[in-house]
């Protein structure tokens, strides 16, 4: 099933996991899936890796157990600065092998000490490809607070346009953790004529060295109410933990209050926080 085709009948709720960074853990990613799978994902997809990993055996591997072990629908994602256009269609006979009909079509971050390699520089690029040469749902993503190398807001906005017009089908936002600029972003987007279904992104922070870390890598910017939970309970594991679950409760209730088209949740592999997080929102993703 294609994903877009969720938004015109339900608010969307969807999980994010990545590859384990070694064959030795890879028991771990099935663990997190069977722990995912009662909570009523209507996609989970399925990173490149943690850290900017490069493997897309993996991707396509977990993707393809999410849609046939699990019975659920999956997303993979792609990475254009790794791939050849010959890799694409390669990549684009699997997934057609494998019964995964959507992907989230990136640029990708470059790897440090590095030099991309792939034929796509920008994203746009590899969603047209991709579009041109397949019938897959393509995914791509976006910034509520503007991607880091973009001038500015307004600049990142118009480039997101020329991903809609290369054939993506919906969006999914980067982690943000004031609600405000999301609204903001998004009446940006309808008015420069992006009326694709846009999903918040939202990241459950647990631990302050991890967040320390994406917003180093993302620019996130941290609200004082935010960093008030992260002084008061950084010394104590399962009080931040527990805080940090609540935080993103509280961003999603206001979220759905405000008619978002889905909720896309970065759990970090870890179905603990998803349960938490479903059990207090199901009754209100539903209504």
């Amino acid at each position: 099933m294609k994903t877009t085709e969720l938004f015109k009948k339900k608010k969307v709720l969807s999980y994010e996991v990545f590859p384990p960074k070694t064959t030795d853990d890879a028991h771990t990613i099935y663990e997190a899936l069977g722990g995912l799978q009662g909570l009523c994902p209507d996609f989970i997809s399925v990173t490149y890796g943690a850290g900017g990993g490069t493997n897309c055996a993996k991707t396509l591997d977990i993707a393809a157990a999410v849609k046939k072990q699990y019975k659920i629908e999956s997303v993979a994602h792609l990475r254009g600065l790794d791939l050849s256009k010959d890799e694409v269609l390669h990549i684009i006979g699997e997934l057609n092998e494998k019964g995964i009909e959507n992907v989230l079509a990136l640029r990708g971050d470059a790897v440090q000490d590095t030099v991309p390699t792939g034929d796509f520089k920008h994203a746009d690029e590899l969603i047209a490809y991709i579009r041109a040469h397949s019938d897959l749902n393509i995914l791509a993503a976006c910034y509520p607070e503007g991607h880091p190398e973009s001038e500015s807001l307004a600049q990142d906005i118009a480039y997101l346009k020329r991903k809609a017009d290369a054939g993506a089908s919906q969006l999914i936002t980067q982690f943000f953790l004031d609600n405000e600029d999301f609204y903001g972003f998004l009446e940006k987007t309808r008015a420069a004529g992006i009326a694709l279904p846009i999903q918040a992104g939202i990241m459950p922070v647990t631990n302050r060295k991890s967040i320390e870390r994406m917003v180093k890598m993302c620019g996130i910017k941290l609200p004082k109410k935010f960093m008030r939970i992260m002084d008061r309970y950084e010394h104590s594991p399962a009080a931040l933990r527990d805080a940090g679950i609540a935080y993103a409760i509280d961003q999603i209730i206001d979220l759905l209050a405000h008619d978002v088209d889905g909720i896309h949740l970065y759990i970090m592999n870890k179905p603990y926080t998803a349960k938490r997080i479903y059990e207090a929102v199901q009754n209100i993703i539903s209504a």
